[in-house]
Parts: C-alpha cells; structure tokens; sequence
C-alpha cells in the first residue's frame, strides 16, 4: 500500500535511487504515491564527497530522513548520512513487513478488491494498530478477538483471520515452571489429578498458548507453556500454577512452585 499523502518532517523514508547528479540524488519514495524527494550532495554521505556515485547508484534502495517537506512547491529534502545502520535495517524490515501485510490484504479480499474496500478495511486496522502487519500478526496470534475493537464486518474479521494464520510467521517463547503437589487425604491421588487438570485450564486456554503439565516425579510436575512473549507466557504459568493451588488446596493439600527442577530429579 502507498500512501497518498506526504512524509512528516523527521520521517525515516524508503526510497529508490532513480537519478544521479553533480549536486545530489534524487530517490523516488516507496512509500507514498508520486513523491519524489532530493538528497543534496552534502547529506549523502559524511565527509567531503569528490564524486557521488562513489556513494550511492541508480536503482538502489536507501533509507532517508525526511529534513523538510515543502507542498506548494513539491518538494522533499532528504538525508541518506543522517541515518545510521540499526535505524536503516529496522525501516527497511518494517517497510518490508508492511509489503508482505500488503500481499495478505490481496490473498483476504481478492485481486479484484478495489481501493474503496482496501482503504477502509486499512485504515480500520491502523486505526487499532501501528501498522497492517501488526494487525495481521496479532490476528494470527489471538484470532478474531484481536480484531474485535476493530471497525469490520464479521466477513472480514474471518477473511483476515485465515490469511494471518496460513501466511503469518509468529515468533513464540517458552517458558516452564514446576510445581509440588501433596494432598494427606485418603483421595489424595484423584485430587491431584483434579489439581493437574485444572493446571491445564481443564482443556480451556486462550487462543494463542500452548500449556502442558507433566510428571516429572512424585510429588513434582512440569508446567510448560508456549505464548507469543515472554510476558503473556509468564503471566500464563503463573495463572496455571495458582489454579493449581486453589484446587489442592481446597482438598487440604499444599503447592509449592518453583522455577527449577529438584536436584534429585536430574
């Protein structure tokens, strides 16, 4: 998607080389419809510059800092020196993220999607999210209820689901936590088992994680689990373990949690 409007001063831009001169470079932005910006030779590279195609070529992408926008006379000043190689890679991963997003909008509504329905469908996204691909991702992560306090229609809601979740790569962590079990009761083995089961949510967990509890040795269990951050993953052991607790305790039994595994148990 381009956008039709113009980049804000201080914007990181992605842009093609499209012609070289004595004085500068001229970069046709990605991004944005018919913009073309300029790079005096003296924001092409740092230093003093006997010859710019010792720096850059036709045809090559760059990544530059929008320094000034002038509307009434079409415009763009732009920098290539003042941005540095982490703030390069990451707009460059980001405008690439955003092409991808871009092919998934296509996949969910149809080649022949017109630019009414794109638009609309786009901007109730980012209206939500920084961009389309984070709509997309947190879509594949957590389904339509990620997309509930957007403004689409079920249909929608659904066509951009599927396509998050066949296309979307999504980054996941594991983290893992153990937990004792004792109950003194003479039913003290099947109140463990209800303990474990409601560990596990009793089969009921958020869409997006994946939980695991397993015997490692009496009194012992392993509790895994699998979420797209460390954080969510975190506070979902957490919420396993005091489930947990709650059901053994209500028996007369204990829990003890802790992060690692008894030494008598290697």
């Amino acid at each position: 998607m381009k956008y039709s409007g113009w980049p804000d001063k201080g914007e990181l831009v992605v842009g093609k080389v499209d012609d070289i001169a004595d004085f500068g470079v001229f970069v046709d932005l990605e991004e944005y419809e018919d913009k073309r910006g300029l790079a005096h030779i003296s924001e092409v590279a740092s230093g003093w510059i006997k010859n710019v195609r010792d720096h850059v070529r036709e045809g090559q992408t760059v990544v530059a800092k929008v320094l000034d926008v002038n509307e009434s006379s079409q415009q763009i000043d732009l920098s290539i020196k003042d941005v540095n190689e982490h703030q390069r890679k990451e707009k460059i991963q980001e405008w690439k993220n955003e092409q991808k997003a871009d092919k998934w909008m296509t996949l969910a509504f149809g080649e022949e999607v017109s630019d009414e329905q794109y638009g609309a469908v786009a901007n109730a996204i980012l209206a939500e999210f920084d961009s389309l691909y984070d709509g997309f991702e947190a879509a594949a992560i957590h389904g339509a209820a990620a997309l509930e306090d957007v403004d689409l229609s079920d249909d929608e809601v659904e066509a951009v689901v599927d396509v998050a979740r066949e296309n979307v790569s999504v980054p996941y962590v594991n983290v893992t936590g153990y937990v004792d079990l004792r109950c003194p009761t003479g039913d003290g083995v099947d109140d463990i088992r209800e303990a474990l089961q409601a560990a596990g949510g009793n089969g009921d967990v958020p869409e997006g994680i994946e939980l695991e509890v397993t015997y490692v040795g009496s009194p012992e269990y392993r509790i895994k689990v699998r979420a797209p951050d460390y954080k969510t993953a975190e506070s979902e052991l957490e919420t396993a373990v005091g489930r947990a607790r709650e059901a053994i305790e209500a028996h007369g039994g204990t829990a003890h949690y802790h992060r690692e595994r008894h030494e008598d148990d290697e």
